[in-house]
């Protein structure tokens, strides 16, 4: 049975039949769970079948070894056939019974068989209670997943798990922690399951505190060893900054499994997203691509998990030539046809640049999501690809996949850049009456900004004054940086008195608002302005503009003195050469980009920003055909936009950047924002 073999098990089963004790119900019902414990479900069923006459134990027996065998809709039909049969279910197996509704996602037959339970009174008992509790999780009820845990009348360390479980699940991540507080008191004492599932919570509301006490809890309990234990614990460590620390538990665990490498791996996709700056998360990242080279060198075989991990993080890099790489191993291994490998193929090209290489992985995925074709859409849209966009939208609706709110704000995007604001409305309308679907920030976000990008600057009040949200600062932005375009003061001073108001501590939102101030003579508010920058530490943006070139990262800032020894001169020769020949194309410098005070101005002369020195770098040591692709902390400004447009023809590269907002991808002297998305 331990080594669970089917021919160990016939050969068990001829004995019995040859010294006759297949007449004993105890023994041929012991062979079933034999036969199912082995995975022949159907020589347990045909044992089953044969056997002399038919006891709940051998029903339940049956019913469970279905259930272990990923077969719950033939569990639950034997299970019918023992009420047929006339035979009583036992607690356990309607504990199990429940179990196959949950693998079956019938919440209904779940409710039918829990209405079974409440006519019988026995939604008391332990088994009952947990099965419940896990079954109304599962499906989002929260409410009934409680009350079924309260009417547990012994609570186990299984029921206590069950219900925290339930809140990390369904979003209420405060309460299961609660419930854990609860569970402590009542003198319950966790196990490795409960202490992972409350690692997570923490991980949830990052509350390290409170993880760093879990941690001495499972220490103190013995789990100090216990693998998933310390994989959570170190997840929960590199969620919050710790990175040390993580790194310690890591070298500390002797074996490490695949879990443990995937664990770490995804806390770097973490760290990226939680980082105080873009270039410690750019770092993290390729510490991150370190590690899952280790990983390899070490033996593992990377998994789905892995793989939609690294492939995540080459795109967050913008590291296309990794991403490539790693292309290619899933295509050795075979995951490639996995869905969520897939779809992170198609992002992490497209977030590379390469429109073309998302089609394609897209193209030659076998099975598509919603997630798919909403990721393969909104890549579209990045890219400028308007027309593609929602021709695969409509591809989309035509094979049956019904869209969500995050698939229209793709499709509002592919109308933004091609300034579709009638078509756009009519999606709109399709979202919130054809599909039901309640409108959110976003979609209003996209749409503000098309009427203001088109001068169509009262309809895009009206808009705001119609919505069920309060404005955000980026709408009123969209809407201040429109009227001062246009001329429109009146309008532009009253969204600025709306952002003052939201209490704005983001530096470009405040240089929106001095520009606004002075273009006004508002002389007063300007110095309002000032004052909030210099009280918040917003008085500088903290440009950084960084670079990948085999492996290693190049960070600058705008101005020369940030450049890596030895380039300085050469970098600067070149930018200022380039800037000569792009002023034969037509290019002129309108001043200073970046109003942080008074003094700033009046600047006239031409100082080169951080991602100009980022691309005199690449075009310094990389191949001449080689796309440059930078990642830049803030957002471009216009007449570094139009000064890299001029490049992307003088040098023939497609330059790639990745700024605050948005990505720009200048092929030719066009760039695939349109020239007006993002832009100071």
């Amino acid at each position: 049975m331990e080594r669970r073999l089917v021919s160990d098990a016939e050969a068990v089963h001829a004995h019995i039949i040859k010294t006759g004790a297949y007449v004993d119900l105890f023994v041929m019902t012991f062979l079933v769970n034999v036969y199912a414990q082995c995975g022949a479900m159907a020589a347990a069923r045909k044992v089953f079948d044969y056997l002399p006459k038919r006891n709940v134990v051998a029903w339940t027996t049956l019913i469970t070894g279905h259930v272990h065998n990923s077969e719950p809709e033939l569990a639950i039909q034997v299970y019918l056939e023992m009420l047929e049969a006339g035979s009583y279910p036992t607690n356990f197996t309607l504990g199990i019974a429940l179990n196959a509704c949950s693998s079956l996602q019938s919440l209904e037959l779940g409710k039918q068989i829990h209405a079974y339970i409440v006519k019988y009174q026995i939604e008391h008992d332990t088994s009952i209670g947990n099965a419940l509790c896990s079954l109304y999780s599962k499906f989002g009820d929260l409410d009934y997943a409680v009350k079924t845990f309260r009417c547990i009348a012994e609570k186990n360390v299984i029921s206590w798990t069950a219900v925290i479980s339930a809140f990390g699940e369904n979003g209420e991540a405060a309460s299961g922690l609660s419930f854990f507080s609860e569970m402590l008191w009542e003198n319950v004492e966790p196990n490795e399951f409960t202490l992972t599932s409350v690692l997570s919570l923490c991980c949830t509301v990052m509350s390290l505190s409170l993880g760093k006490q879990v941690h001495s809890l499972s220490i103190k309990r013995g789990y100090q060893l216990n693998l998933p234990v310390r994989n959570s614990v170190m997840y929960l460590y590199l969620k919050c900054g710790l990175v040390n620390e993580a790194y310690k538990l890591f070298n500390e665990i002797e074996s490490s499994s695949l879990v443990t490498w995937n664990a770490i791996i995804a806390g770097h996709v973490q760290i990226m997203d939680l980082a105080f700056d873009n270039l410690s998360a750019y770092q993290g990242g390729t510490r991150a691509l370190e590690i899952f080279l280790r990983m390899i060198h070490s033996g593992l075989k990377p998994d789905l998990f892995t793989f939609s991990s690294v492939l995540t993080l080459c795109g967050k890099l913008v590291a296309q030539e990794q991403g490539e790489q790693i292309h290619a191993q899933t295509i050795k291994t075979g995951f490639l046809s996995d869905v969520v490998v897939g779809t992170a193929l198609v992002n992490m090209y497209s977030k590379c640049g390469s429109i073309r290489g998302a089609s394609k992985a897209f193209v030659e995925m076998s099975t598509r999501t919603l997630i798919s074709w909403t990721t393969m859409i909104t890549n579209l849209a990045l890219h400028g690809k308007t027309q593609q966009a929602l021709q695969l939208f409509e591809d989309m609706r035509l094979v049956g996949v019904r869209p969500n709110q995050i698939t229209f704000v793709g499709v509002l995007a592919a109308c933004g850049h091609s300034l579709m604001v009638d078509e756009a409305l009519n999606y709109f309308e399709m979202m919130q009456k054809e599909y039901r679907i309640k409108p959110v920030m976003n979609h209003f976000e996209l749409l503000v900004d098309m009427f203001v990008m088109s001068g169509r600057l009262g309809e895009a009040f009206d808009l705001i004054k119609k919505m069920d949200y309060e404005p955000n600062e980026f709408i009123w932005l969209a809407l201040l940086t429109g009227a001062r375009i246009r001329g429109n003061l009146d309008l532009g001073l009253y969204a600025a008195e709306q952002l003052i108001k939201l209490g704005p501590r983001d530096s470009e939102i405040c240089i929106s608002l001095l520009r606004m101030y002075r273009a006004a003579e508002r002389w007063i508010d300007m110095s309002h302005v000032e004052k909030l920058m210099r009280e918040e530490q917003l008085l500088k943006l903290g440009e950084w503009s960084w670079i990948c070139i085999k492996g290693k990262v190049y960070s600058f800032e705008p101005n020369e003195l940030s450049c890596p020894d030895n380039n300085n001169m050469e970098m600067c020769t070149l930018l200022e050469h380039l800037l000569g020949q792009a002023k034969t194309l037509g290019y002129e410098f309108s001043g200073s980009s970046e109003l942080v005070d008074n003094e700033d101005a009046n600047v006239s002369s031409r100082i080169h920003q951080s991602e100009e020195f980022a691309i005199a770098f690449g075009l310094l040591n990389t191949p001449n055909a080689a796309p440059i692709q930078i990642i830049k902390n803030t957002s471009m400004c216009r007449n570094c936009h139009d000064f890299i447009k001029c490049l992307s023809i003088l040098t023939a590269r497609k330059i790639v950047i990745q700024d605050r907002k948005r990505l720009h991808k200048f092929v030719d002297g066009k760039c695939s924002c349109g020239d007006f998305w993002g832009l100071l």
